[in-house]
């Protein structure tokens, strides 16, 4: 995830950890601690069902370390054995999830709590074991699952049926057939889960994300299914579309399934399907034990071949429609099994430009790739409305794509992100055992011969499960270092077998691999703080390419989530002390202070006098800063010289209570961040340039936008007008252009160090379609490009922000009422600066607060951190779930850079 040498950093093992996903209750871990189950709950068995097709994930298991089980493998997979003090876990969960859920430890996300956990407990394999019944055995039945990690052997009813030398990689898909064993009545699997080591095992690791967990988030990480069935499976079944571009007035689609004969004995089976309408069916005759693939395509099917097909799009490039697939096989006249698919049809093309950097287009539109880094709960539990929340939150902030280095979800993501229109970028991670051949610089282990086996039956059971989603833009094969030739074979063999139908891409940073060739991709940082001019630079990780990673690193959270996860004493320590080691940062010693953060927030604004003043001064500088990013990629996203073609913010969010790489904190709070992110991104927007001191009207829309009138003023912290030029008739094509209506001049006459800009671009009816107000100086900041490192470029002079403090505290009055239906509710706040003076209130912030005077969250804000001069009235909204006001009347509470903190009621 990070660069290749020579700027590449160093990990230790206690930096590393591994996993996939995991299921507890939601709001379990999400900030509302439940009620501790009692050790050693029974969990009730699974009632599997005999319809053929059936898939019956297991409800559950109760796990115990096999440092306290004496008694034999056969034994404890035995039905009717007696887990006395055994505790339950979800059909997802690691083995800590299943602890915390158990109330075995405490927040592991408050203060160092998770310290504390001793890791030896988790050095041994681990028990899970689960029951389920069934009322017949005339069924086929298997065993399916993926996710162990890192490897288990595996038990049905006191047999072993799969050795963990078999059953290892957290990706690898499995299907054990159990039909000899199954009784009727109670039946049991037991799966004696081994510890992982992401250095050792192609499985996940954390890096310097956050704090690892102890257990390195060894257990199953993904359902376990019983499958029911006939003689004959179907199995792989997908769809391969063929959209015509541009015209997108027709798309060809293929249906393939494979048709296994698992009896002993030749069958004909029936295999009929239907999709968008249209009916198909053929005879397959198979021999015992034969597998075949059968296909359906126009040529066969008339009507596969469609006319005004339903294109997926992006979010806010068009719509999200979706298409059913539906297979049946019938064996002498009864169901031997189903299979679903839901798919989408789009087409996406990634070629290089003449820069070489890689240029998405989708449905035949260039597509400027504005993303974050996704994170999973650290303790890989799966919640998915807690997923869909951060979902929302990626299309509320205009970001278009989420990369997954590692930590690939569960299919019910990928449903959520194909619904949502939001565009993903999978692929493996840097750094452990999945670049431990070509990363010099990682700790990752060298491959055996097994490993490449792992690898490729990983890439393999990946493509299958992700290649019908059209929110997956690319698969990124590697991520600091492409594979070498061997590597790349195994997993460019399992997409063409797949049928893989998007990019791949051989890299995130800038490196190439023998078949793929160049990535067009660069992973050039930064990962720490960098003033917001750094981002118009068409340098290192300034706006031009494709930047996989990168931002200015430390995203302080608001108080009220700081003073959630940390201590007293550790606040005090927050913005008293730059050079002390900050837990909740990193356990990385680059990244384990906030001193570059820390320096560069005294220098431009003045030293922090009291934790507050530390948190609206961060606040400051992460709307600037994430701001400027996201405005500099979209400026030059149209250039004709290098433009930029990608930006993933590093990252969107945390999978635990931090102190960086965050647009959105971990209880789903919003922060500087968020909202400099939520204004770059402005369907229609008007921004100023750092490097240029241009005024530039960007249009994401797709129509051009005419007869629009640009205005630009520029004031003293107190408010006195000293520059002020209006440009009408601005006209900017769509899908990305832009215009620059005016330059600002280089010096104007009085205007103090530290000034003000207010941006306003109203449409040909007057009405204001954006507004962007910046904080600037006179003294620009000095970038030391020549000392540049991995992680960051150092400055050697600051810009002078100080003068920010001077502003006189205005009264900003506020009014709010609130709707209620179908369990969602609606905040109408109106803001009004009544300051007799000059003076605006600068950044204010709003927030909807419940009875305890907490925010209420998830919410999404049609605007926020706004700036208001003397008269001017703003009128937001906030929607939310009724369910989080927890039964009490809503409030607004009203704050800002020179605004006094007040909450008004808001029923």
């Amino acid at each position: 995830m990070f660069p290749r040498p020579p700027h590449r950093r160093r990990y230790t093992t206690t930096a590393l950890v591994v996993g996939l996903l995991s299921t507890l209750t939601s709001g379990a871990w999400a900030g509302n601690r439940q009620p501790a189950a009692p050790h050693g709950q029974h969990v009730e068995a699974t009632r599997v069902p005999s319809e053929a097709g059936s898939a019956t994930p297991l409800a559950g298991f109760a796990i115990q370390s096999t440092a306290k089980v004496s008694d034999s493998p056969e034994a404890v997979s035995s039905p009717g054995y007696r887990a006395a003090g055994w505790h339950p876990a979800g059909p997802r969960s690691t083995v800590l999830a299943a602890l915390l859920a158990d109330g075995v430890y405490a927040d592991p996300f408050h203060s160092t709590n998770l310290q504390k956990i001793p890791r030896a407990d988790f050095q041994v394999p681990w028990w899970y074991r689960s029951d389920f019944t069934v009322e017949d055995t005339g069924r086929r039945t298997s065993l399916d699952f993926s996710g162990v990690v890192s490897a288990a052997d595996v038990y049905v009813n006191g047999h072993r049926v799969a050795a963990a030398a078999d059953v290892t990689g957290a990706y690898t898909h499995h299907e054990l057939d159990i039909t000899s064993l199954v009784r009727s009545g109670t039946n049991t699997v037991a799966l004696r889960v081994r510890p992982n080591d992401p250095d050792q095992d192609l499985t996940m690791g954390w890096l310097d994300w956050l704090q690892p967990p102890p257990d390195r988030n060894m257990g199953l990480v993904r359902d376990v299914l019983v499958r029911r069935g006939g003689p004959v499976a179907l199995r792989d079944t997908h769809v391969v579309t063929d959209l015509a571009v541009p015209s997108l007035a027709t798309a060809d689609l293929t249906v393939k399934t494979l048709a296994r004969n698992d009896s002993g004995a030749p069958v004909t089976a029936e295999i009929s399907g239907s999709v968008g309408g249209t009916h198909f069916t053929r005879s397959v005759p198979l021999a015992a034990h034969e597998t075949k693939t059968v296909t359906f395509s126009p040529a066969d099917v008339p009507g596969l071949h469609l006319t005004s097909p339903r294109v997926w799009w992006p979010a806010g490039m068009g719509g999200q429609p979706l298409y059913d697939l539906d297979l049946t096989a019938e064996v002498a006249g009864g169901t031997s099994d189903t299979a679903h698919r839901t798919f989408g049809i789009r087409d996406v093309r990634a070629p290089l430009n003449s820069a070489g950097a890689r240029q998405y287009r989708i449905n035949g539109r260039g597509l400027l790739v504005k993303g974050g880094g996704w994170s999973p709960d650290e303790f890989l539990r799966w919640d998915r409305t807690y997923v869909e929340d951060r979902l929302k939150y990626a299309v509320d902030l205009g970001l278009n794509t989420l990369r997954l280095e590692g930590h690939l979800e569960p299919d019910e993501f990928f449903d959520l992100a194909d619904r949502y229109g939001v565009l993903t970028l999978p692929g493996w991670e840097c750094c452990d055992k999945w670049e431990g051949q070509v990363n010099p610089s990682g700790s990752g282990k060298k491959w055996t011969d097994a490993d490449h086996l792992v690898a490729k039956a990983s890439m393999a059971a990946e493509a299958a499960r992700l290649r019908d989603h059209p929110s997956v833009l690319s698969f990124l094969i590697g991520s600091d270092s492409a594979p070498d030739a061997a590597i790349e074979k195994g997993y460019l063999d399992a997409l063409e077998a797949a049928d893989w139908p998007v990019p791949v891409v051989p890299a995130a940073s800038d490196a190439s691999s023998p078949r793929l060739g160049a990535s067009g991709m660069k992973m050039t940082g930064p990962y720490d703080w960098v003033p917001p001019g750094y981002w118009y630079a068409k340098r290192e990780g300034g706006a031009t390419g494709f930047n996989s990673e990168t931002s200015a690193g430390p995203s302080i959270p608001t108080l009220d989530t700081l003073r959630r996860m940390m201590t007293p004493a550790e606040l005090d320590t927050l913005w008293k002390d730059p050079g002390a080691r900050q837990y909740h940062r990193s356990p990385s010693t680059t990244f384990g202070t906030l001193k570059i953060y820390d320096d560069a927030l005294a220098h431009r604004y003045g030293p922090p006098t009291s934790l507050t003043d530390y948190v609206r001064k961060a606040q400051l500088a992460q709307y600037e800063n994430v701001r400027a990013q996201f405005e500099a990629y979209g400026r030059n996203a149209a250039d004709t010289d290098r433009p930029a073609t990608g930006v993933i913010h590093w990252m969107f969010n945390s999978g635990w209570t931090s102190l960086h790489w965050q647009l959105v904190d971990r209880y789903l709070d919003q922060n500087g961040a968020y909202f400099g992110a939520k204004k770059a991104n402005e369907p229609l927007h008007v921004q100023y340039s750092y490097d240029d001191r241009s005024v530039v009207v960007v249009n994401n829309l797709r129509t051009p936008a005419q007869g629009l009138t640009a205005r630009a003023t520029l004031f003293d912290p107190d408010g006195t007008q000293r520059y002020d030029r209006t440009v009408a008739g601005v006209s900017v094509e769509g899908d990305g252009a832009h215009t620059k209506p005016l330059t600002l001049p280089s010096s104007v006459s009085g205007l103090k160090p530290t000034y003000l800009l207010r941006l306003v671009l109203t449409d040909a009816a007057g009405r204001e379609v954006s507004r962007n107000v910046y904080w600037l100086s006179g003294k620009a900041d000095t970038l030391d490009w020549n000392g540049t490192t991995w992680y960051y470029t150092p400055t050697t002079g600051s810009a002078d922000l100080t003068g920010l403090a001077s502003m006189a505290r205005v009264p900003v009055a506020a009014t709010a009422s609130t709707e209620s239906s179908g369990g969602t509710s609606t905040t109408t706040v109106t803001l009004r600066n009544t300051g007799a003076g000059t003076t605006p209130s600068l950044l204010t912030d709003v927030q909807v607060v419940g009875g305890q005077g907490g925010p209420v969250l998830p919410v999404r804000w049609s605007d926020n951190d706004v700036s208001l001069w003397p008269g001017e009235s703003v009128t937001l909204t906030a929607t939310y779930r009724t369910a989080d006001l927890r039964g009490s009347a809503p409030g607004v509470r009203v704050s800002g850079w020179n605004t006094a903190e007040r909450t008004v009621p808001a029923a």
